[in-house]
């Protein structure tokens, strides 16, 4: 008979990898109430993709457009921390850059001493997660740390706007 060799603790660090999409706010607001219940403290990580080179500098200004992206973000990421702070929990959080966003994350876990992770889905179906796969799935599959799995309805068809668009700068409660 095995038996298992780690049993749950009270987490003292808990990871909320954001994008800014409806799933990821309402995760939000779910990790921040963990944080305030465990008197933890919460990690919001936002990664941004790497612009690939396409062998022309002078072409496309790589490290403005990656520059400008990065100050809107953490512009963004300082309101959740914001808005953690005014509600009672301790927050912060960082800015990744990098392609492989579930290497990111576990880079992050791992790296920051993670014990606890909250993720949302934002249950798309049909041919899209075929297709472009699924971060949260990978996720699920790699994580070692107990995981607080959010789904969301589907999103609606048909939006074209960005998620930052959509919801500028009402993504934090303040």
């Amino acid at each position: 008979m095995s038996q298992a060799t780690s049993s749950f603790s009270i987490p003292t660090k808990i990871l909320l990898p954001t994008d800014f999409s409806p799933s990821s706010i309402s995760a939000f607001d779910m990790a921040v109430d963990l944080a305030k219940h465990y008197r933890a403290k919460l990690h919001l990580v936002h990664i941004i993709p790497t612009i690939p080179d396409f062998n022309g500098a002078d072409f496309f200004p790589e490290t403005s457009v990656l520059e400008e992206q990065k100050d809107r973000i953490d512009q963004r990421l300082r309101a959740c921390q914001i808005s953690m702070l005014a509600q009672g929990a301790d927050g912060s959080y960082t800015i990744e850059t990098g392609n492989d966003v579930v290497g990111n994350i576990m880079r992050v876990i791992k790296r920051d001493a993670i014990d606890m992770l909250v993720i949302s889905t934002h249950g798309m179906s049909g041919w899209r997660p075929v297709v472009f796969g699924s971060i949260t799935e990978k996720v699920i599959r790699l994580v070692q740390c107990p995981l607080l799995l959010l789904q969301t309805p589907k999103p609606v068809e048909g939006s074209t706007e960005s998620c930052l668009e959509v919801w500028g700068d009402t993504f934090c409660h303040p």
